[in-house]
């Protein structure tokens, strides 16, 4: 059945009417090879980040049920590649490949063995720790170049030709950082003659000619280094590369720079910004892109285009603190946040403004070291705490649809009680529960056990010993699970006021709703929703890179 689509491109969703029915059968048959092979395929062809990350967890999910710790290591590897390359959530990327790695340590599928470290390695070049990724990186190459040469299927010898290609890249990125320009030279010409003139390595070409157009700018041969850079910018442009396409056009910007031709170096530079403001991400080296047009804009006396990229780099300050902590703390930054903020404050008081914001900017400056750090925190701890609930979400997702698949079980019943009456009652419980019947206001145990035609001590009991809990704690669950997953489903819940979302949920009370929300999630709603939106914002506006 795979055959039908199997050629399709990436993100094709024409590819679905064939894809349902083969989860479907590897489901009846209980194939999990099939199935894992199934969700991979949900992942490679949806077109939304979401569905992607939806089709990822599905993958684990069938994994784990085949037992197979290849399938396994498999899956969380797909997870991965999901928040790195559609999400840009290092951090959580770099969690999955290291479980994945941590199943496929004593596989005997090197293949699946070499793509762990790969994609490990990616994350650690991106962190900063070029020393320990480029040692990943060669231990990559030495694999995969010589099976890329072997006789083996056609199929096998292009996927280790990507893998050994962009092995070779990652690799250059690695000795520029590490300031040794002799074996990144080696390397680009390596990779130029491997990648030749074939089409199905066009992105690869593209990489190699944009780190042999960097290497032009270093040794000052700036015509030299436009030409190899232009001629890297449209596969780059065409793979959807967009973090590498901004590197492109900042040195060619460098470069025209480096040419004394301003006019063009500037329209580069400002190509670089429009990127920022497209996908809200930036890679660290790239700072630099903003220092200079504020220099240029201040030297034309231009206030208002002073102002806005001031504002610009404060934002990307922002962003590579947040995605590249490790990394922050290194970069040389010519405009630290004070000098940023007293120039913004200039700006603003040269433009007019009001002399209760200049105070307010002063106040703000004065204040920010410390509340730089309380923010940092806080945020960080938001952020992980958002991050276990999505899972624990994503968890129940499976786990319903785990249940679906099997015979529905009564809950173990250690009441003491008439075995049938207490049948009847987790039935009618299961009818309360379908029909949302817990979103009633004011409702009470005398009330409930009134709907239900029993007395509340009989229906306390039952709850408390097949339901685990009391009924005050039953009754908080299913409503704050009720609107924890509207707004994880639903956009429109995240416009509600919490007053509103209390009483969806049948909570009078919103700081009781908030109480609660935070005792069963671990977060308040307030920051849950923030959270939320800025995850869907990101969703809407990152593009895809394309993986090996």
């Amino acid at each position: 059945m795979r055959v039908k689509y199997e050629n399709f491109e990436e993100n094709n969703t024409e590819a679905f009417p064939f894809i349902q029915p083969y989860i479907n059968k590897a489901k009846r048959e209980k194939n999990y090879d099939k199935l894992v092979q199934g969700y991979k395929d949900g992942v490679f062809y949806a077109s939304s980040n979401e569905k992607k990350l939806i089709y990822a967890d599905s993958t684990i999910w069938a994994a784990k049920l085949s037992g197979d710790r290849d399938l396994i290591s498999t899956a969380y590897l797909e997870k991965g590649v999901v928040y790195y390359y559609h999400y840009k959530r290092f951090q959580a990327a770099l969690n999955e490949y290291l479980k994945a790695y941590e199943y496929s340590k004593n596989t005997k599928n090197d293949f699946l063995k070499y793509q762990n470290l790969y994609h490990i390695g990616v994350v650690k070049s991106y962190l900063g720790y070029y020393e320990e990724a480029s040692k990943l990186f060669e231990q990559c190459i030495d694999y995969y170049n010589p099976k890329s040469k072997s006789g083996l299927h056609p199929n096998e010898v292009y996927n280790n030709k990507k893998g050994y290609l962009n092995s070779l890249h990652q690799l250059i990125i690695c000795y520029r950082n590490l300031k040794k320009p002799d074996q990144a030279t080696l390397a680009i010409e390596t990779g130029l003659e491997e990648a030749g003139s074939d089409s199905d390595y066009e992105q690869e070409k593209g990489y190699f000619l944009l780190s042999k157009g960097i290497l032009e700018y270093d040794d000052s041969e700036y015509l030299a280094a436009t030409e190899y850079l232009k001629e890297s910018i449209p596969p780059i442009k065409k793979s959807g590369d967009f973090a590498r396409l901004s590197v492109d056009y900042f040195y060619v910007g460098k470069s025209y720079a480096g040419l004394k031709n301003n006019a063009e170096s500037i329209s580069y530079f400002k190509k670089v910004d429009s990127i920022f403001q497209k996908h809200q991400f930036i890679l660290p080296e790239l700072r630099e892109n903003y220092e200079i047009l504020i220099k240029h804009y201040k030297k034309e006396g231009d206030q208002g285009q002073q102002l806005y990229f001031t504002s610009q780099l404060l934002k990307a300050d922002s962003i590579i603190s947040r995605d590249f902590i490790y990394l922050s703390n290194k970069i040389h930054k010519e405009f630290d946040t004070k000098t940023l903020l007293e120039e913004k404050s200039k700006l603003e008081k040269a433009n007019s403004w009001g002399r209760s914001i200049i105070v307010g900017l002063i106040l703000l400056a004065v204040l920010l070291a410390i509340l730089l750090i309380i923010r940092y925190r806080r945020e960080k701890d938001v952020q992980r705490k958002y991050i276990i609930l999505e899972e624990k979400f994503s968890l129940q997702q499976n786990l319903i649809f785990e249940k679906s698949l099997v015979p529905i079980e009564t809950e173990e019943k250690k009441t003491g009680l008439d075995e049938n009456k207490v049948e009847e009652l987790l039935r009618k419980l299961k009818i309360f529960e379908d029909k949302k019947e817990y979103t009633q206001k004011g409702l009470t145990i005398n009330k409930l056990a009134g709907q239900m035609g029993t007395n509340s001590n009989y229906l306390s009991q039952v709850i408390n010993d097949c339901k685990g809990m009391n009924f005050n704690k039953y009754l908080s669950e299913l409503r704050i699970n009720y609107i924890t997953r509207q707004l994880f489903e639903n956009k429109e819940y995240l416009k509600y006021r919490i007053e509103t979302l209390a009483k969806e949920c049948g909570i009078a009370s919103r700081q009781n709703f908030s109480d609660l929300f935070y005792e069963i999630n671990g977060i308040r709603p307030t920051d849950f929703i923030r959270k939320r939106r800025q995850e869907l914002d990101n969703k809407n506006n990152f593009s895809a890179f394309n993986p090996i």
